[in-house]
């Protein structure tokens, strides 16, 4: 028995002496590879997976779907984050053709996380925008020097995390008396961020990454040219999604555009002739079931188009709990007037509309990814969200808690007198206007 286990530690000795020959270390990587990996700041970066990121990845595998996926995408960077400091210590400060090229493995990541947020919006879409949004903080690596037109490294992941945090807060409060399994998921992940990889880029890259002077040298894209016969490579994207088209009103020349459409709305001059939803127009008592809202009998084609390439259009209730208004062009007399406090409104793809929602109160209005649309309503309970729109106008005639608008150009917010204590938060969005009544004829003023 002693003599097989001397003739196997003899075997294990030769096998390791045959890999050190190789240029192959004892754990399996390349010459180099392994003394790097035992560096201090890499030996720290994988203690802040194992405290921070643990907790997140445990609270995702306990929501599993989307939160579950987008999670292990996030881990998915970080582990391309350390790879990549692996890397830059055995190689030499690349041009910046080079970095882009190096740095192409994390912006795959983040593109696949962004691009879950895109299309209909999920039931999830707050987690997944945070988790999106956070991995702009990893760009810290790319930080090459105070003429780079990056904020220092430890600046950049707290102003990254603040980007995030608008939708984090959002889960927050969603699951807050609902779910402490979300609520847990969202303070983890901030928490992984905040103080987790701010401190630790605080404690070992607080001028960014030290390139090695004597290492390989980075490839770069122009080294990597596309073999004969292949596509060539598609244009870079353009620099905005949405063309700038604002609109300004003032007090002065309220009767303009959409402005005028509201001022009519407000003196109640437009009721007559607007478009009713019967109850034969909801899902549940309709028999085609197709989604499309039929034109009544004294509609003719010479009326303004309803069609979108996106897909048909819709005002329809949906399961009892959500009015989904979709695809509308060119309609300015939409209406819904049967709806309570338990339905949300969720308005897509809408261009050049009017809705007005008659109704008392409803729990939640979406704006989604809308062009010159307007929509009036009275009261809500919760929120109403414009997201991804261009050139819209909101007016709430009652009471509203929150109003927040995220990536759009262009929004106009009429408030009430009863809605001037509103909480108004915006994210990534320019040409913001909140006006309000005044004086006796009540105009509105921004």
């Amino acid at each position: 028995m002693e003599a097989k286990l001397i003739e196997r530690l003899e075997a294990a000795v030769a096998r390791l002496e045959s890999l050190s020959a190789g240029g192959i270390s004892a754990r399996g990587l390349p010459d180099g590879v392994d003394e790097v990996s035992s560096d201090p700041s890499i030996l720290a970066f994988d203690d802040l997976m194992a405290q921070y990121a643990a907790r997140v990845s445990a609270a995702a595998e306990k929501i599993g779907g989307q939160v579950l996926d987008v999670t292990k995408l996030v881990l998915e960077a970080f582990s391309v984050q350390k790879k990549l400091l692996i890397e830059i210590k055995q190689t030499q400060k690349p041009d910046m053709a080079g970095l882009v090229e190096f740095l192409k493995p994390l912006n795959e990541v983040i593109l696949k996380v962004n691009a879950m947020t895109e299309g209909r919006r999920s039931d999830f879409f707050n987690h997944l925008k945070s988790a999106g949004d956070s991995l702009s903080a990893l760009a810290w690596i790319a930080y090459t020097g105070k003429d780079c037109g990056m904020s220092m490294p430890i600046a950049h992941v707290e102003e990254s995390w603040q980007m995030a945090e608008f939708y984090n807060n959002k889960v927050l409060v969603e699951y807050r008396n609902k779910d402490q399994i979300h609520v847990e998921w969202a303070k983890a992940l901030k928490e992984l961020y905040l103080p987790g990889l701010r401190d630790y880029v605080k404690s070992h890259y607080p001028l960014g990454p030290v390139w090695s002077a004597s290492g390989k040298k980075a490839s770069s894209a122009s080294s990597k040219a596309p073999p004969p016969g292949a596509p060539a490579p598609p244009p870079p994207p353009p620099a905005s999604l949405f063309s700038s088209e604002p609109s300004q009103p003032s007090s002065s020349n309220p009767k303009q555009g959409m402005s005028a459409v509201f001022q009519e709305i407000s003196s109640g001059n437009v009721s007559v002739g607007l478009k009713k939803v019967t109850a034969d127009m909801k899902t549940k008592n309709r028999t085609d079931r197709t989604g499309v809202v039929s034109a009544s009998g004294k509609e003719t084609h010479s009326s303004s188009p309803s069609f979108s390439k996106a897909g048909p259009p819709k005002l329809e209730l949906q399961m009892g709990r959500k009015w989904a208004v979709e695809n509308q062009i060119g309609r300015k007399n939409l209406v819904i007037d049967d709806c309570d406090a338990k339905q949300s409104v969720y308005i897509y793809g809408c261009k050049d509309s009017v809705l007005q929602i008659q109704a008392g109160k409803v729990n939640n209005i979406t704006i989604d990814k809308c062009t010159k649309m307007g929509v009036v309503f009275k009261d809500v309970v919760a929120a109403c969200e414009v997201v991804n729109c261009n050139g819209v106008e909101v007016q709430c005639q009652g009471s509203a808690p929150t109003i927040s608008v995220d990536n759009t150009s262009g929004c106009q917010l009429y408030l009430s007198k009863d809605s001037l204590g509103t909480s108004i938060t915006t994210a990534k969005s320019s040409e913001i206007n909140v006006l309000v009544p005044t004086g006796p004829d009540g105009d509105w003023v921004s």
